[in-house]
């Protein structure tokens, strides 16, 4: 079979259709190159050079620690923070976060982080150079939504500069309406009368002449919320715009919440205004800065009544310092708790609310010039049910020495229950004992301090923990301190161990004491004191000083303490300045760790709360 041959067609008219067909081929080829580069130059510079970093900075919020560290903010997005961060050495190394997204972005671990990302920009040869290095620095800085707060600080034609404070306009179910109800506040006390008076209860008669002439009311020890929340509207640094406020305060009376509650209803009840509050709170846009890390609110109860430990009906209180979000506040309470982080310790009330700085200077210049014939002195009744008790000891002692004056506190009519004659005893010693109550604190130590008498501590939870803000690092500047196992096991004498303190040491530590009572009392809620700082405006300071360092740390990438551990939290107020790490401690023993099922403090919260409403029903009877 003969095979087809080729059709013959001249070489040159080969070539030039080849030509012909190239060209085309690249014109196309240079058209859809320059198609595909338009398209890549448009989505990096139009889509992502408008996108700001988001989704990877997206933490959920979690347990908050005592002072957060930094977390790398954009100027668009809310300041959610992993509490944990708070002390995390880690982050000082953490490049800032851009809120441009590049080619050459990429994304780190930390694993302080628990493998949630953090965006962060490799360096490129424009961050190498030093001005445009800084200038980015500068613009980073200023990204953060905290910064016009910040920087009100600089302005010293200011008086409120780095002062200001924004208070949520909250629905009256949760402050007021709980005062128009107040025959419900407490099952044994009818607190009308001492909601009156902005909260400091009804004036006080004179007849002995124990008080001094103006300034003294009949303040039940768990009126804070209502009171504190009076002296916040005298507050002189008020602002609408919470872009400036150094901290927000929740006006919520948390204390008279619970109170309702108590006894009788299910934890359903229990909680349902700490979680409608919460949920009114995250709703907010000043939440959305910084998750609440900015905010506080006050409780006048102790602790343990918001720290319920389970869903258990039984379980004492309600939960709303373990509510995530309650955990990223400050919750000012007259007793705290020395393993969490998110509540802080201010005086209980006294019966003392001076409207003017002279009426503090002449209660102080009396207090000097009283003739003390007792060398120590208690108030108080004994707790036969608590084995770890040394009230019982104290008593014995007392009732033994010729130099304690003694009032015993039962049920039924008793001077300790009189306002005058717990006074009068405190002004009448040198010394007065101060054994913990039903938990670790009692007012009865303000009371005696008020009075210029020398207080004697037996365990640090009493004060030296508690009142950080309030009190002199150095205890033994105004106090004495013996501790428990001292008259537990070793039947130490108490007269005997303040016998060795010279009259001079005395008189000192005692001017010391009279020189604090500004600070352990909160001036007439209707008014304000000229130039002195009572209870409520140093516990406000030290919250704003809180907020101020966190946000600080935020900028400047840093934190406050290395390895924060929550669970000794109680240590890091003790540090000296300069420490950044807390290690052991001469009061470890007081505070160890309950183990798992006894309780939130050495031995049983629960206990210790309703020891203190048996307490409260036992001074009402």
């Amino acid at each position: 079979m003969r095979r087809r041959s080729l059709i013959n067609i001249p070489r040159g008219q080969m070539e030039r259709g080849s030509s012909k067909n190239q060209q085309s081929q690249l014109c196309l080829l240079a058209c859809l190159s320059a198609f595909f580069w338009s398209l890549l130059l448009y989505f990096h510079f139009i889509v992502l050079g408008g996108t700001v970093v988001d989704e990877p900075l997206k933490l959920d919020p979690l347990s908050v620690s005592s002072e957060s560290a930094p977390t790398h903010l954009t100027n668009s997005r809310p300041f959610l923070v992993n509490p944990q961060l708070a002390n995390d050495a880690q982050l000082q190394d953490l490049p800032a976060t851009s809120s441009k997204v590049s080619p050459k972005t990429e994304v780190k671990m930390d694993s302080s982080l628990k493998e949630r990302p953090i965006v962060v920009n490799s360096l490129t040869s424009e961050g190498n150079d030093p001005s445009s290095s800084s200038k980015s620095e500068e613009k980073r800085k200023l990204s953060f939504p905290f910064m016009r707060a910040l920087q009100t600080n600089e302005n010293k034609s200011d008086p409120c500069g780095g002062r200001y404070i924004y208070v949520h306009k909250l629905p009256p179910r949760f402050n007021e309406d709980m005062l128009k109800e107040c025959k419900k506040l407490s099952l044994w006390t009818n607190m009308c009368k001492f909601t009156s008076n902005a909260g400091m209860g009804p004036p006080l008669e004179n007849e002995e002449g124990v008080f001094s002439n103006t300034g003294w009311y009949a303040t039940n020890q768990f009126a804070v919320d209502v009171i504190f929340n009076n002296r916040m509207k005298q507050y002189d640094c008020i602002t609408h715009d919470s872009s400036l406020a150094a901290a927000i305060f929740v006006p919520f009376y948390a204390g008279f919440d619970i109170a309702r509650y108590l006894w009788g209803y299910n934890i359903s009840v229990r909680d349902a205004a700490s979680l409608d509050l919460v949920d009114w709170l995250m709703k907010r846009p000043e939440w959305n800065i910084m998750e609440g890390k900015d905010h506080f609110l006050v409780a006048g109860r102790i602790t343990w009544d918001f720290r319920r430990l389970s869903e258990n009906e039984n379980d004492w209180g309600n939960k709303l310092l373990f509510l995530p979000a309650a955990r990223n506040m400050s919750m000012l309470v007259v007793e705290s708790s020395p393993w969490n982080a998110n509540d802080f310790g201010i005086p209980y009330p006294t019966y003392f609310h001076p409207a003017r700085d002279s009426d503090v200077f002449l209660w102080q210049d009396r207090m000097r010039k009283l003739d003390r014939k007792w060398l120590l002195s208690f108030a108080g009744a004994p707790r036969p049910g608590n084995p770890k008790s040394i009230r019982g000891q104290i008593i014995d002692q007392c009732r033994r020495s010729e130099g304690c004056k003694l009032l015993e506190c039962d049920f039924g009519e008793s001077k300790c229950h009189s306002p005058s004659s717990i006074m009068q005893m405190f002004q009448s010693s040198l010394f007065c004992l101060q054994p913990q109550g039903d938990s670790y604190t009692r007012r009865s130590a303000f009371d005696s301090m008020l009075a210029g008498c020398i207080p004697v501590f037996f365990h640090p939870g009493s004060a030296y923990t508690q009142y950080t803000w309030h009190l002199p690092k150095d205890y033994t500047k105004y106090s004495v301190f013996i501790p428990e196992d001292d008259i537990r096991k070793r039947n130490v004498s108490i007269e005997e161990r303040l016998k060795q303190i010279s009259p001079e040491q005395v008189k000192i530590m005692r001017e010391e004491v009279i020189s604090l009572i500004p600070r352990l009392i909160y001036a007439d809620p209707r008014s304000k004191l000229e130039t002195l700082s009572d209870a409520f405006d140093v516990a406000v300071q030290a919250v704003i000083d809180k907020v101020t360092r966190f946000r600080r740390n935020i900028v400047e990438g840093r934190s406050e303490y290395d390895n924060f551990i929550e669970e000794n939290s109680w240590k890091y107020a003790l540090l000296d300045d300069g420490q950044r790490e807390v290690g052991s401690h001469e009061w470890d023993p007081f505070f160890s760790k309950p183990k798992e099922g006894e309780g939130d403090n050495g031995g049983s919260s629960a206990e210790a709360a309703k020891n203190s409403w048996k307490n409260e029903q036992r001074s009402q009877s």
